[in-house]
């Protein structure tokens, strides 16, 4: 792999200083699921020390290299692992995050996906929550209404995947098809994130649980091909307007059954494969339309996300937005690491809070970067999710934690500590395990093991195909999985506290 550009240390420092500026003497406080949320930013190239969170409340334990000052994980106490933890871990933590928060010098600013009234009070009346609105985010995101966004944004025709929106009670099959023009169908509703809210229908038994949904409904045609993520930044740019700074678009695997995940749902992406340039043009075209309507109707600036398909001829094609982080910011930050500037979280952040961001470069000529970064093959980041693919309770033992392994057969061998996906070159075979179970946590059928993440310029790459993990990638999942060794099931008050 050739060398990495390292991030401007001069560009790292502005950006500190104006989310210190903005922050005003606040203590940062993140409130995400992964208590090491916003390590791409805190550690590594072109590290920001400002970013590293004063506290950390969420439901995985964080690991030395990559822990906030103070940590709040509601595993710590339920010593249980599943997916009724990973959901309910605000309720398990309520109480003492409130306590926590309210003990500080200062009222806080929260760091989250989206600002909810549980995360108001924790943050106090003097306190801040910098998110999008819960609200907001719900309006923007829902599925049935993602097409005519695309309209009022002005996207073109040849982007949008044909369907219709659905009031009322679902047609019946036939009718449905003949209405998007095609014999399979993705039927979405709400504004759920995670593969949740859609189904893909090619019976009358798979329509009848479409229609168990809540409506309206977003009834599309199937397309094949790729998925793919794209973060976006839109930043006011201090006359009226706004910038919109658009990453560089990610091949994502979907509906892996062999990594334990179930259809429409993603494996997790990589950034090392290479998009048609026009393509990635129409791509960021379409972003920039988005974020400026989205401002123009809404005065929505910060992170969001796009999803779309990459076909096999090379189009374009979107299929969701996500108005908040989303589960590939974390790695998605050490792109624009990649290309010698910090984080866009860092001016995320600084914009949610009113500052100015003004270390950026030139948006015209980021985006026309992004267009050409795109094109060849890495080097990129990815992550894969790692999950219990079995029947039973286990526990994860004979590793040392988070940290760089290497894969050699059947087998992970600790390498070194790490806590950035820059440290790991998956083209010899190495990948940074994070947010890893202790041995004493029991990991219930489901459950999230944490995420195997790294740098390729494409042989690391763990996927080999829209719905395929590639040697490497099942060679991990396979690995991890040797080292889960069964449990009597825990009793039932430890599922919930």
């Amino acid at each position: 792999m050739r060398p990495l550009r390292v991030p401007d240390p001069a560009l790292s420092e502005a950006a500190g200083r104006a989310l210190a500026a903005a922050l005003a003497g606040r203590p940062l406080v993140s409130a995400e699921r992964f208590t090491s949320s916003m390590r791409t930013a805190y550690t590594g190239p072109g590290a920001i020390p400002v970013l590293r969170p004063v506290v950390a409340v969420g439901c995985y334990p964080a690991w030395p290299a990559a822990a906030a000052h103070t940590v709040l994980a509601a595993e710590e106490r339920t010593r249980v692992r599943g997916p009724v933890q990973r959901h309910g871990w605000q309720d398990a933590v309520d109480n003492d995050a409130r306590a926590l928060l309210a003990g500080l010098p200062k009222p806080p600013v929260i760091a989250a996906w989206y600002a909810t009234g549980r995360l108001r009070a924790w943050a106090g009346p003097s306190g801040t929550v910098a998110a999008v609105d819960g609200r907001l985010c719900r309006t923007v995101e829902d599925k049935a209404s993602f097409d005519q966004l695309l309209k009022d944004a002005g996207v073109p025709d040849r982007v949008r995947i044909p369907c219709v929106r659905v009031d009322g009670r679902l047609p019946g099959l036939f009718e449905l098809r003949r209405a998007v023009g095609a014999d399979r169908l993705v039927v979405q509703a709400g504004a759920d994130s995670g593969g949740r809210g859609t189904v893909f229908v090619d019976t009358d038994a798979d329509l009848r649980r479409a229609a168990a949904m809540t409506g309206p409904y977003k009834v599309a045609a199937f397309v094949d091909g790729w998925s793919s993520n794209t973060t976006v930044l839109s930043v006011p740019d201090g006359a009226g307007g706004i910038a919109v700074y658009v990453d560089r678009p990610s091949h994502k695997a979907v509906g892996v059954s062999e990594a334990g995940i179930g259809p429409g749902k993603s494996v997790g992406n990589d950034w090392s494969r290479p998009w048609p340039g026009p393509a990635a043009a129409d791509l960021v075209e379409a972003a920039v339309r988005i974020g400026e309507h989205l401002w123009r109707t809404r005065r929505m600036a910060g992170l969001f996300g796009l999803d779309a398909l990459l076909t096999p001829d090379g189009r374009v094609l979107f299929n969701e937005i996500n108005c908040r982080n989303q589960g590939s910011t974390e790695v998605s930050g050490t792109n624009q690491q990649l290309r010698g500037l910090p984080p866009f979280l860092a001016a995320h952040l600084t914009v949610v809070l009113g500052g100015r961001a003004d270390w950026l470069p030139d948006v015209a000529e980021f985006n026309a970067g992004t267009i050409a970064a795109a094109s060849p093959p890495g080097p990129g980041p990815f992550y894969l999710k790692l999950r219990h693919r079995g029947d039973a309770p286990a526990r994860l033992t004979g590793l040392k934690g988070p940290g760089i392994y290497r894969l050699n057969g059947d087998r992970l061998v600790w390498l070194r500590e790490g806590a950035h996906p820059a440290e790991a070159d998956a083209d010899a075979d190495e990948v940074l395990l994070t947010a890893l179970p202790d041995e004493t946590t029991v990991c219930l059928p489901g459950a999230e093991l944490g995420t195997a993440e790294g740098l390729t310029s494409g042989p690391g790459s763990p996927f080999a195909a829209p719905h395929d993990l590639s040697g490497l990638g099942r060679g991990v999942i396979d690995a991890l999985s040797h080292q889960l060794v069964p449990v009597p099931v825990p009793a039932p008050s430890a599922f919930v506290r």
